[in-house]
Formats: C-alpha cells, structure tokens, sequence
C-alpha cells in the first residue's frame, strides 16, 4: 500500500482498491475521542433524560439546552480561536455531529446553529460581521437560523421572490426585505438569521438579518411528523429594513454561499445519521436479548441475527466512507494560510472538492439509516409501533434526512453531473478511464479469484470491476445523451447508484485492507468486508443491466450486453455464514464494538 497521497475528490475512482492509504475511525486521536465523550457525556446527562418535554416543546428548553452545549464547547468546534473558538479540525467537528445524532431533535437545532446559522458567516462574512456576531455564537449567547426555502422555491433555490431594495432612511442606506421563507429550522427562538433576497428582483444575494428588526416575524410552529422537538416556522419579512453593512458576501452571488454551504451540509449529515443508526442498533439489539417468545431470545433467531448483521454491515460502510472524506478535508485545510486574503475561497474549494463525495455520504446515509431504524421497529415487533419506545420516535424522525439538504433525488442527479465536471476539467482522466474498460473488453474475460477465509483478493477484484462498470455505463451514456444528458434523469439516477455502490465498496475495502496490512483485521471486519462488497456488486450489476435497454437496442444492445458481462461475475461469497459472524459478534458487544 502507498504513503497517503494528495487528498483529491473522486480518487476511488482513479486508484486501485487499497493504493491509498485513507483516514480510517481506527486512527482517532486521543484528543478526538476526548472530544467524542464529551458529547456523548453530554448528551447522556443533559438532553436524553428531557427528551420528552424538548418533544413537546417546552418553552424555552431547546434555547437552555443550547446554551449550555455552548457552555460545555460544542458551539464552538469550527470557530477559529481569534473569535473565540477551538479552531479544530473536521474529523472532531464530524465526530461531535455523530455523538450529539443521539437525539434527532437536538441535533438537528444543535447543527443548525453551527453548521448553516454560523458557517455562512465564517465563510463569507468581513472582519467586522465575524467580530460582531461569531463570538456571541460561539457561546450561544446568541442562536442562528438560515433562511433560504420558500413556499414556492425548493429544491430550486434560485427561484426565490424574496426582494430586496435598496432604500435610503434618516441618511443611511438599507436594504428593505419583503417575502417568506418556510421550513426554517431555530425560526422560533434564533436571534439571527442568513436571509436570501433578490436585490431589484434579480441579484441573488444573503442578507444578516436580526429578530429585532423591525417588520420579522414568525408563523406558528409547523406540525411535522418528526423532528418535533425542534422549531420550524416560516419567516416573515415586511419592510424589514437591514443596514447595507449586513449584506453577506457580494451583491447577486448569494448562489456562491447557498450552495457551499449545502455541500458542507451533506458532508454532516452522512455522519450525524451514523450517529442515530448506531443508536437504534444498540436499542434493537438489547431489547431482542430481552424480549422472548416460544421461551427463547429473539435474538437467537437466525432472522433476526441476519437483520443484526446487516445493519451493522451497512453502518460499517457509512463509517467507512464519512471519516475517509474527513480526512480528506483535513488533509487540504490543515495546509492553507489562515491569514492569506483568499483563505475563505480555498476553504470553499476544499468543501466543493468533494462535492460528489459529500453527496453519496447524504444519499447513502440517509438511507441505510432509514432501513437500520425500520428493522429495528420490525424487531420490537407491535412494540415498535408504540411511542413508549424509542423506536417509534426515531422511525419518524428519520424520514426528513432524505429530505433535508437537498433530496436524495437532486442529489443523485448531482452525482454523474460532477463526475462528468470534473472530467471535462481534466481532473478525473476519463479517456484513460475508458480506454482501461475498452481494453479489458477487447480481452479474454479475467478470472475472478475463489473466495478466501483469511483474505479479500475477490473483494479487491469485484471491487476494480465494478470500477469498469460504473466507467462502462457513463461513458455510454454520454455517448448517447451528450447534448441532452442533464435531462435524463432517470439515467443519471441510475448511474448515481452505481457511483454510490462503487464509493461505498472502496471505502470499505480499503479500510478493512489497512486494519490486514496493520495485522488488527478481525474475523468480523473481513465478514462485513465480503457482505457488503458481495450486495453491494450484485446490486449495481442489476442496474447496469436494467439501463442498457435505454442506450441501444437490437444488434447494438446485444453487443453492450456482451461487454457488460466481462465484469459481471457471481459471487460465490457464503452470505449466511458471514453474517452469523457479525451477528454474533455484535450480540456479544451490543454496543458498537469498532471505534470509540
């Protein structure tokens, strides 16, 4: 294996599985894990034991609980230490997201605050709006919100009809703000909030806009199947005059920090979900020990070992995937000039480096986490169904993830479009990609190697062919759908899946492989390897084979199928008994066993 080489996004694509050395969660630091438990402490002593009155929204508990996360410094973590933070790197920030997930409501406010209320400040605000707000934040003393959405304006953020014009007052100038926003998140208690408008109805731009300023208001708090706990509400805005000091940013690129910011936001998520999944699985665990029917532990049960094993594996990959991409960011951050004038672009540029990254860990996340808290419901059985368990309020509270920071739709849609970008830039050497898949075509068929108990040596080839199929089906796609390709969406859904697969398949792998070269693989991490790369291949073949009939027809189809099948293989992977391994090494530990 090679020394770590230069964090690059889409690198899985470019190396061999196991030709990077990646940032693994076996590498935390001690100051990591210290950071770790203090969550976790945290949310175990100040905000699980009130969790039913922060559901019903008892007045003024979230701000209190807020305030005190900022008391303990987990407001804090991103903010740099001349605004009075800690300054610390993204692999502590995403480890704080993943503890403090333990509780959906909170999390959701708790990032919030930090993640879209302050970064957008951090990013692209002027020493004097850093220096007037951020040290405030940092505490809690006071709380931020981001108001983007509206009624008419979802996914398509540009369309907003929030206006702004700019007026002159008493001899100053101001920008007066009329329009509404919705689904925001903090709404009912936030003390500032980054509003988007259109300048003249044309110039997109975000705005600092204060509680007190005359003319905000907020609607009633939104009824919502989950999330309850945390305040959504619509902002109003009526003649809402904000100084012209507190535009953020540049007039009419108020796109440049929307969409940074929900790539940094997609980045969270994929860990703040792991964080839930882990709980939920330690939840269904411990209750199929107790619960007992025919005199015997469920947990006994081949079917529900084999739901055990298949949560855990999933989460294993999302581990896998969203700390390589942390340190990622690391490795780019850590060596920029804080005090270069353009240090905020080059933060920018590190987050959008990975935007394809980003977008898988969201896509992905959120929905193994949905199907880890759906069999965690299905294993309670008619309790699950009960809101005196656990299950039940996490079952709700779930469903928004798919949701939040731009769908799993747009997302996927994202995914082939930023591969391609990154193509055509001369980033991802796509001709070399493709001559690569052209030649093994024009070869004989590789021979697959025969499944080992103490090695991964067919994990590492499916993996390198699922490579070919992902590179295969693009460049078919393109091949047809050149001028109109964005429109396929149907297509690019499917090669986004392909894309996820092949991501999640490498990042796992080549964690696993480090633990064998490092002699600390266990017998369960190499099940979890074999179970996730054999699913995951034998689903992404399944795609590749369904759109294929949408590139070509008669002759032509016949011979895309014959390409296609010189990287489909069987996989003669013992799926049962690996997840009996993982089963039972998890019913042992109940809780998650492989990092702090």
């Amino acid at each position: 294996m090679n020394a770590k080489t230069p964090a690059q996004g889409c690198s899985f694509l470019l190396n061999a599985t196991g030709a990077e050395r990646i940032f693994t969660p076996e590498e935390f630091t001690a100051d990591q894990r210290a950071f770790a438990r203090t969550a976790e402490e945290f949310m175990d002593k100040e905000i699980l034991p009130d969790a039913e009155r922060l559901e019903h929204q008892e007045d003024g508990l979230m701000v209190k609980k807020l305030k005190k996360a900022g008391e303990v410094g987990l407001l804090m973590i991103d903010v740099p230490e001349e605004y009075g933070g800690l300054d610390l790197d993204k692999t502590t920030s995403m480890l704080v997201s993943e503890k403090v997930a333990t509780y959906a409501s909170f999390s959701v406010s708790q990032g919030a605050h930090v993640g879209i209320g302050m970064l957008p400040l951090l990013f692209f605000g002027n020493e004097e709006q850093k220096a007037r707000y951020i040290p405030r934040m940092a505490t809690g003393e006071i709380l931020g919100a981001y108001a983007l959405t509206e009624p008419g304006s979802g996914s398509d953020a540009l369309g907003a009809r929030t206006v702004a014009t700019l007026v002159e007052k008493d001899g100053k100038r101001f920008y007066r703000l009329n329009g509404t926003k919705m689904w925001i998140t903090n709404a009912g208690f936030a003390d500032i909030f980054t509003v988007f408008a259109k300048v003249d109805g044309e110039k997109f731009t975000a705005f600092l806009v204060e509680r007190t300023f005359e003319g905000l208001s907020t609607g009633a708090e939104e009824r919502k199947m989950g999330i309850k706990g945390s305040s959504t509400r619509m902002l109003i805005l009526e003649d809402v005059m904000v100084p012209e000091e507190n535009v953020l940013g540049e007039i009419g690129r108020g796109h440049k920090i929307a969409f940074n910011i929900l790539n940094y936001g997609r980045f969270k998520l994929g860990v703040g979900v792991l964080g839930g999944g882990k709980k939920v699985l330690e939840i269904a665990i411990n209750y199929a020990k107790e619960r007992k029917q025919f005199q015997t532990p469920i947990v006994e049960f081949g079917a529900i070992r084999q739901k055990i094993a298949e949560m855990t594996t999933s989460m294993f990959a999302l581990e896998s995937m969203s700390y390589r991409v942390a340190g990622y960011m690391d490795d780019i951050i850590g060596g920029l000039d804080r005090k270069a004038p353009n240090y905020a672009q080059k933060l920018m540029d590190a987050i959008e480096e990975f935007t394809v990254e980003d977008s898988i860990m969201k896509v992905f996340g959120s929905e193994a986490v949905d199907n880890v808290i759906d069999e965690a419901v299905q294993i309670h059985g008619g309790y699950g169904f009960s809101a005196e368990y656990a299950v039940e309020r996490a079952y709700r509270d779930s469903r928004i993830n798919r949701i939040f920071e731009g769908t799993n739709e747009i997302n996927r849609m994202l995914i082939p479009g930023y591969i391609l970008k990154k193509a055509m830039k001369g980033e991802i050497p796509l001709f070399e990609l493709v001559a690569r898949v052209d030649g093994a075509i024009a070869a004989d068929k590789a021979k697959a190697p025969a499944p080992s108990d103490s090695g991964l040596d067919l994990e590492m080839f499916l993996s390198e062919q699922a490579k070919h199929v992902l590179v295969f089906t693009a460049n078919n796609a393109v091949q047809k759908h050149m001028a109109d390709l964005k429109d396929q969406q149907e297509l690019l859904i499917a090669l986004a899946d392909i894309a996820i697969a092949t991501y999640g398949i490498d990042s796992t792998l080549a964690r696993v492989h480090q633990l064998q070269t490092a002699g600390k693989a266990s017998p369960v991490h190499l099940a979890m390897a074999r179970i996730f790369v054999a699913e995951s291949y034998q689903a992404l073949q399944g795609v590749a084979e369904r759109i294929l009939p949408f590139l070509a027809e008669g002759d032509e189809l016949v011979a895309k199928f014959a390409a296609l099948d010189k990287f489909s293989f069987r996989v003669p992977t013992n799926l049962v008994a690996a997840k009996r391994v993982v089963a039972d090494y998890m019913t042992e530990n109940a809780r998650w066993p492989f990092t702090a």
